[in-house]
């Protein structure tokens, strides 16, 4: 029997919320005598092209018997089909008690399939070790060839083409499940993310868990890992139980395995050493983030090193130049903060350090509370739409990462606990800001109009309505009759350079050099619709509809069969519909649960911040027409039925397998 305990009774949480006790996968490793190491390979691509591309294997075998071993190490690179493309082979004597021997291997794969944000092909690096006795060791490492390059004059190179990093900084909790998180539950949440158009993320601020990195090579996308949220100085939040107490025993030991962890994955492009570390205003942070440095170096010499820096400018105490010059990579932590657009935010230090590489590591977001528009409808945030114009026009600036892309447990006022910054909550619903970046990162024609149209009392009174898309033009009509045509300045895709394909009425259509479109509209119950074109014809339209009381559940699911293996989990969707099928964007109906058979409930949430009910509860109330279920295979097959009922409104059920696989 192995007991691991845990009392995290003594001791303040931190800023967000950590979990407590054993909340990742732990598994038990059971090997021979003579193993490959533990994280023993690194597989680096140190020729990425068209034609031919070559590949280094760095294999570590130890030797924990009483006698030198003589080891055979054939390797072997698999496609996605599982076919060998590439063999390599050598043997050595390993000595014993211990002892270790680091094979070296190259090999060259011809029009080689090139891993990238929108291809992110895989290969498999298949290890496998004998002695004379036979195989001793079989070592699979995932393997991504591509050349990732941060270039001071063309920002952010994959496989030689200029890529801007659309990114977003993630917790690394997942709302109602709280810190165990199942692989399912990040899958949805990044297959969102990409629909936003989302290419990169930043974990935030601490190691997350493997399977986090094996979903975004799969899916995809460009990582920011980072390492610490502190370093030898603490921070005002936790004084005294940060890890400073820990960093001089353990940060070396923490960043090398950290490193020898994740520095296989091809979805890790840039390391980052902190976040706003207090130590970048003190002298001594510049030998602390040295020998930060020449251990990511030692242990990864491929990628570069990063720190997100809130203090480049500020008073009275700012960020060394010494402690900015060190860094491969200079990460900016809301450069609107003390950089704003009438002093081009990045340009200043462009001009005075030309050669300076320069990424967003954390910028605002278009965040707040999912469809609540109670206290007052605004126009969207000024300073988000002309940050968002400033990167994408200046190719030296790699990329920005919002604050955030999904809303985290932590960091919040009471009576919240949660942080509604994201685009997403907690539930994985979005908000109104999901749209506008899904506006300005993907090409797919889009529209999206806001607020809901439910403003019984309000008859008459001029109600703002904002749109965002990727259309040249948008008419907005309510209740058949035309608002007008609203248009862009400056230029997208072919925008307004064809008036003569528009009808006579909209030749001259209002333009604008936001990054949404607006009208202003009496309220009457009926109808928005906004009607997108592109080159004169219509490519996308959206209504929102004024819903009545309302009358009944409606449960969706994002998979009707879920392997048996107590790990593998479905999303069940609740909304609040009227008589006529729509969602009532005010709803706030309680909903009870009932589940049978092979499943269980580990989660029930509405995304609302300041709901106090229990995420492991039976009841949950909706939040502006909307909550959700997490429910949970067990080891049987077999059948869950999950039920939903509320008072004076129709009920629902849903009907989910579960299969051995």
């Amino acid at each position: 029997m192995i007991a691991v305990k845990v009392d995290n009774s003594h001791q303040p949480n931190c800023r967000w919320y950590s979990g407590s006790g054993i909340y990742r996968h732990t598994w038990l490793l059971v090997t021979h005598k003579v193993h490959i190491a533990y994280w023993g390979t690194f597989v680096t691509t140190p020729e990425v092209g068209a034609e031919s591309s070559m590949v280094q294997i760095k294999t570590r075998v130890r030797n924990e018997g009483q006698s030198a071993v003589t080891c055979a190490l054939s390797t072997s690179i698999l496609d996605r089909d599982g076919k060998v493309v590439r063999t390599a082979d050598a043997s050595q004597s390993v000595a014993a008690n211990g002892a270790e021997y680091e094979f070296v291997q190259q090999v060259r794969i011809d029009k080689a399939h090139l891993w990238s944000a929108d291809d992110p092909y895989l290969y498999t690096v298949r290890s496998t070790l004998r002695d004379e006795s036979g195989i001793k060791d079989v070592y699979d490492t995932p393997l991504g060839i591509r050349e990732a390059v941060f270039d001071a004059d063309k920002g952010f190179l994959l496989n030689g083409k200029q890529v801007k990093l659309k990114g977003v900084c993630l917790h690394h909790d997942g709302g109602p499940v709280g810190a165990a998180v199942p692989e399912r539950v990040w899958e949805r949440r990044l297959e969102l993310l990409r629909a936003m158009g989302c290419n990169s993320i930043r974990t935030s601020h601490n190691p997350v868990a493997p399977e986090f990195l094996d979903l975004c090579d799969r899916l995809g996308f460009l990582v920011m890992n980072e390492a610490f949220d502190e370093w030898k100085v603490p921070k005002q939040q936790t004084p005294e139980y940060g890890y400073t107490a820990y960093f001089d025993e353990w940060s070396e030991r923490d960043v090398t395995s950290f490193i020898r962890r994740d520095r296989n994955h091809p979805c890790v492009v840039l390391w980052s050493a902190g976040n706003e570390v207090v130590d970048q205003v003190v002298p001594a942070g510049v030998e602390t983030l040295r020998r930060l440095i020449g251990i990511f170096h030692r242990e990864d010499p491929t990628r570069l090193v990063t720190v997100g820096c809130d203090r480049i400018v500020a008073e009275p105490a700012a960020a060394s130049q010494e402690f900015l010059e060190l860094l491969d990579v200079v990460g900016y932590n809301y450069v609107d903060r003390w950089r704003d657009r009438r002093e081009k935010y990045y340009s200043i230090d462009r001009h005075a350090y030309p050669r300076r590489k320069v990424v967003g590591t954390e910028s605002p977001s278009m965040g707040g509370l999912r469809g609540d528009y109670r206290e007052g409808f605004r126009t969207p945030r000024s300073d988000v739409e002309q940050l968002m114009k400033f990167v994408t026009t200046y190719d030296y600036v790699a990329g920005d990462h919002m604050w955030t892309g999904i809303d985290y447990l932590g960091e919040a006022r009471w009576p919240g606990k949660s942080n509604p910054s994201g685009v997403l909550d907690t539930c994985g619903f979005e908000k109104d800001g999901y749209f506008f970046y899904q506006s300005q990162w993907t090409d797919k024609p889009m529209v999206h109009l806001l607020p809901h149209w439910n403003w019984k009392g309000r008859e008459g009174e001029v109600i703002p309505v904002i749109c965002y898309t990727n259309c040249d033009t948008v008419e907005l009509f309510l209740n058949g009759k035309s608002f007008g045509v609203q248009g862009y300045w400056f230029p997208r895709s072919g925008m307004m350079e064809q008036y003569d394909k528009y009808p006579a009425r909209n030749r001259a259509p209002r333009t604008t050099s936001d990054l949404h479109l607006s009208w202003t509209a009496p309220y009457q119950a009926g109808t928005l619709r906004a009607v997108g074109s592109r080159d004169g014809k219509v490519v996308a339209t959206a209504e929102i509809a004024t819903a009545g009381d309302p009358a009944a559940i409606d449960l969706t699911v994002d998979r009707e069969t879920l392997a048996a293996n107590r790990r593998d989990v479905a999303h069940v969707v609740v909304r609040i519909l009227d008589a006529q099928g729509r969602v009532v964007p005010t709803a706030d109906n309680e909903i009870a649960f009932e589940i049978q058979g092979q499943g269980k409930i580990i989660g029930l949430d509405n995304g609302n911040p300041v709901s106090h009910e229990s995420y492991k509860g039976t009841h949950r109330k909706a939040f502006n027409g909307l909550c959700l279920a997490i429910v949970q295979s067990t080891a049987t097959p077999g059948r869950i039925r999950l039920s939903a009922s509320a008072p004076g409104i129709k009920a629902a059920s849903v009907v989910l397998a579960t299969r051995t696989l």
